[in-house]
């Protein structure tokens, strides 16, 4: 077995995968963290019955502060729900978007990770090189009291005992501190590996250059880890959450994205309709099943609602009748295309503006 991958398979058994009545373990756990309070994400699994007989998998993850004191009087966190299926769904598209511009662009790819890692080193050089300075200084200062004690301790100033005790606490404190500096000085050091960091993601990605599907040894060698923002809203309304995905060797690395093709945003309008189409049935469903609770409305009785276009009330078997009648259908559609062909036209005579 080579270097990597022994290292490879020493960190995926140090997450422990907790494997239940569905018998496979999931590969992403341990690799999802919360981008708020930087925990853990919990893996929720669940079974669900259809009336059919089909059985359904549900499984996601939320925040593991969230999870642990969301039933308690004061919560930490919040809800960071997220499911499986998006989450494989988004690592298959960065991992294969992501493969083939570093194939197809090497020089421009390169160039990049090469400017990044630039960046990421003036913001944390300073930092590493301070406390592995400051790590120094100490370790120098406890040499000068050793020796300082083993004086004391040869003159007869300073009992046999009190000079085994504070030796033992120097020489301990020396070990952490060297320990430091070694883990400071290589982290220093791996700013200047660039080159071999992008060959090494370089290999993976012609290893997996032609695949349709994710696989579990894929997610072990490609990702790095996962951070999960809380859900929000757009301004449609759709639900939308952001979600970075670092991969290894790269770090989170940004495609250069492509101006959109004119049907690629007609597409898009046009499932941003379909979402907002089914938002309202869902909430007219919410609406009726909340008056039929309250005894306002008996289920089966005929749906009550407002011609746009005369206004008067009737009623309907269908939950989204907008129009009382043919006519009145006819009639607003009519007034909608004459409206949408109005225009603002001068009078060539005598000048002014008529629409």
């Amino acid at each position: 077995v080579d270097q990597e991958t022994w290292d490879l398979a020493q960190a995926v058994a140090k997450t422990r995968r907790r494997t239940d009545t569905i018998g496979v373990a999931n590969p992403l756990t341990g690799l999802l963290y919360c981008a708020d309070c930087g925990a853990k994400m919990y893996d929720h699994r669940g079974i669900r019955h259809r009336k059919n007989g089909e059985v359904i998998i549900q499984e996601g993850y939320n925040c593991s502060t969230y999870t642990l004191t969301c039933e308690h009087e004061k919560k930490e966190c919040f809800s960071h729900g997220v499911t499986s299926k998006a989450i494989r769904a988004l690592i298959l598209e960065t991992i294969r978007k992501t493969s083939k511009y570093a194939i197809e662009n090497e020089a421009e790819f390169r160039a990049i990770i090469q400017k990044e890692s630039e960046i990421q080193q003036e913001k944390a050089a300073k930092e590493l090189n301070r406390k592995v300075t400051k790590a120094r200084q100490r370790h120098t200062e406890l040499d000068t009291l050793v020796k300082k004690c083993y004086e004391s301790y040869a003159l007869g100033k300073m009992p046999e005992k009190r000079y085994e005790m504070l030796s033992a606490d120097y020489e301990k404190e020396q070990a952490e501190l060297e320990t430091v500096i070694a883990e400071g000085q290589a982290a220093l050091d791996a700013y200047y590996e660039d080159s071999e960091r992008v060959e090494q993601f370089m290999e993976l990605a012609r290893k997996y250059r032609d695949f349709d599907e994710l696989t579990t040894p894929m997610i072990n060698e490609f990702v790095d880890k996962i951070l999960v923002h809380a859900p929000g809203r757009d301004e449609y309304g759709d639900r939308c959450q952001e979600i970075e995905i670092y991969l290894k060797f790269i770090g989170n690395f940004q495609v250069p994205e492509e101006e959109p093709t004119p049907e690629e945003l007609a597409e898009e309008e046009r499932q941003r309709k379909k979402r907002a189409k089914s938002r309202r049935k869902y909430e007219r469903k919410k609406e009726r099943e909340k008056l039929i609770q309250e005894g306002l409305i008996v289920p089966g009785e005929p749906y009550h609602h407002t011609c746009k276009c005369c206004g008067k009330t009737f009623d309907s078997k269908m939950p989204n009748t907008m129009f009382c009648g043919s006519n009145c259908r006819q009639k607003y559609y009519r007034q909608e295309n004459a409206e949408a062909r109005k225009r603002e036209c001068v009078c060539p005579v005598c000048g002014k503006t008529f629409v």
